[in-house]
């Protein structure tokens, strides 16, 4: 899969854009604040996703600007499509958003259709950061290969605001309609949790064999890499699939073992949404033990195995978004990094001019615009 042509105009400070695009290598360069991560940002909005930088949608216009288009061509293997966003600042919310020329009902609409993997500097912790940053890298991971699993995260993420909302109100010593109602959300969590516990140590489990195999290359042999799937509710989820029956009732009594608590805190305790992906080196704990360089590798080669697997899964390559990460790495892992995808499309912001590019196009950008 690869990006054939850029359109964006009036998006953050982006003007007159339009470029055709090389199969491999693409290097966007320029000064800070000239617009090379807003043109990342803009290809990865077009993928159906949102924005990596948390921007609000009513920030995508220009601050001097009445309204923003973005669209682009890609090529899936199979046909040339198009995907377009087009808004303006008086009605932010009516933005039109087509596939081929069809319109559709939002941006999310457009998710499944062009494959991208991002990596930004922020990414560099995923390994030592918040538990939230593993759960959503992996939640979308799997959405990639799994579409209507993206359905489910957002069911089970509306429940658990609920649920911690109605926790305010329930009395331990008094039953009454909320607590009923308590008991109806738990029943839904524990059939949604035990669905999302199964599929995430599945794919885990197929991340954790790749990505072996890239820490291995990038350590040269010296250290091994392993990950596991940490769950608050379920014991045991090695060959499971009972996810409708056994393991829903597993998760529902952790839920129940757990009110007492969640009452006291006003927060749901156990479940998918307090889950993590653990990373050890040599057997140790990478959160507790590993260095720095240990880190950047492991955030490497997690963010390359979403590469390979979404190949494997849906048949082809997706695009290749470096946002300013090359300049964060040394030289033994901006090579490890080329290498592993050379057989990509790949698009690299960075501030300087990369001297020789042989299989691939140069761009600057000034003020927002290619010059």
């Amino acid at each position: 899969m690869y990006i054939k042509n850029i359109k964006a105009d009036g998006f953050k400070n982006l003007k007159d854009i339009n470029i055709n695009t090389h199969e491999k290598i693409n290097v966007l360069y320029g000064e800070n604040a000239q617009g090379k991560t807003n043109l990342i940002e803009a290809i990865w909005l077009l993928s159906g996703v949102r924005s990596f930088r948390s921007t609000k949608e009513k920030d995508f216009i220009a601050i001097d600007g009445d309204r923003c288009e973005i669209s682009l061509d890609f090529d899936n293997g199979e046909r040339v499509q198009n995907v377009s966003i087009a808004m303006s600042k008086q009605s932010v919310r009516d933005k039109k958003v087509k596939l081929n020329g069809v319109e559709q009902s939002g941006a999310s609409k457009l998710f499944g259709n062009l494959n991208c993997v991002v990596f930004t500097p922020e990414d560099l912790e995923l390994s030592k950061g918040s538990p939230d940053n593993r759960r959503n890298f992996l939640d979308l991971s799997i959405s990639q290969v799994k579409l209507s699993y993206s359905k489910v995260i957002a069911r089970y993420d509306k429940l658990i605001q609920q649920r911690n909302a109605l926790l305010k109100t329930v009395n331990l010593n008094d039953g009454g309609p909320n607590w009923n109602l308590l008991v109806v959300y738990d029943k839904e969590l524990a059939k949604l949790g035990a669905y999302i516990s199964m599929l995430r140590y599945n794919y885990i489990k197929k991340l954790s064999y790749v990505s072996s195999k890239l820490f291995d290359k990038i350590s040269q042999g010296r250290e091994n890499l392993d990950l596991f799937y940490q769950s608050t509710a379920i014991r045991e989820l090695e060959g499971r699939t009972d996810y409708e029956t056994r393991m829903k009732e597993e998760y529902l009594s952790a839920i129940k073992n757990s009110i007492e608590a969640d009452v006291h805190s006003g927060f749901t305790n156990v479940g998918v949404h307090r889950d993590d992906l653990i990373a050890k080196i040599n057997g140790l704990s990478a959160r507790d033990y590993a260095s720095q360089g240990q880190h950047r590798s492991i955030a490497l080669v997690l963010k390359l195995s979403q590469a390979y697997i979404i190949a494997e899964e849906k048949g082809n390559t997706p695009v290749i978004l470096l946002d300013d990460i090359l300049s964060e790495l040394d030289k033994k892992r901006q090579g490890f990094v080329l290498s592993e995808i050379e057989k990509m499309q790949v698009f690299i912001t960075c501030c300087e001019k990369i001297p020789e590019i042989y299989d691939g196009r140069v761009f600057e950008i000034k003020d927002g615009r290619i010059i």
